[in-house]
């Protein structure tokens, strides 16, 4: 119930409004990349980006359209499976007597699973290529324009709101001799290679920029404690079972 505070959305119809939240991301020591993010709930609603470019120190800033949002899939589908979890347990009567053990341990184990599926949305996030990275909606999100020469990605990992900006570097015709594509990651390193558009890339910066979002961490720790809570109850029956198993009488 706890975990499922924490990704509650208002009811439909009931006027109110999931708060929104301000995150300032940025890593220590450098200012090449700076954000400001603002969470409502599963969808990151504003975004504003500073980039200063490492060639010629100009700055490039581009931010959210107006009309635009960018829903983070793990924490929705993160808030789906401690719902599912929630209905299996409720989804009785009041009244109801488990008859067996072997019942409450089917009942433990697909709780399990959804909180499992729940906490792995949230830590592993997923790994792209570039070129799904370059053809994802994002790219489209923000005013002005990217250069097509930038690439973003936001994502969560553990709980972290993540943001990783990179630039890249058109390959002549005459350097495409040692082409290699790079295949799907979380986080790609520079002198990765892609095409895309009939054009060759190579990827000649990257910075990550992330800030810790406070209820996430609940959310986790919530998961790990209920996960034990579960895995308890199933070591008690278990125990119980073997007793009434082997009983002499």
């Amino acid at each position: 119930q706890e975990a499922s505070h924490r990704f509650a959305l208002p009811p439909s119809g009931s006027g109110g409004a999931v708060k929104q939240e301000n995150f300032v991301l940025s890593t220590s020591g450098t200012d090449q990349v700076k954000g400001v993010m603002t969470l409502q709930g599963d969808a990151l609603c504003q975004a504003d980006v500073n980039l200063k470019m490492p060639r010629n120190n100009q700055l490039l800033h581009f931010a959210f359209r107006e009309d635009k949002q960018w829903k983070l899939q793990q924490i929705q589908d993160a808030r789906n499976h401690v719902n599912q979890a929630i209905y299996l347990l409720m989804n009785r009567d009041m009244n109801y007597q488990f008859k067996t053990g072997l019942e409450v341990l089917k009942l433990m184990d697909a709780v399990m699973l959804q909180l499992s599926r729940a906490r792995n949305r949230l830590t592993t996030p997923a790994t792209l290529t570039l070129p799904e990275i370059a053809s994802s909606g994002l790219t489209k999100m923000f005013t002005p324009a990217l250069p097509p020469d930038i690439l973003v990605n936001f994502y969560i990992n553990l709980n972290k709101l993540c943001l990783t900006v990179y630039q890249l570097h058109v390959l002549q015709p005459s350097t495409t001799k040692n082409f290699k594509p790079a295949g799907g990651s979380v986080l790609h390193n520079p002198g990765a290679m892609f095409e895309f558009g009939s054009q060759r890339y190579e990827v000649s910066h990257v910075h990550k920029v992330e800030c810790v979002v406070p209820w996430l961490n609940d959310a986790l720790v919530f998961f790990t404690v209920s996960l034990q809570l579960c895995q308890q109850l199933k070591d008690k029956i278990s125990v119980f079972s073997s007793y009434w198993n082997y009983r002499p009488y």
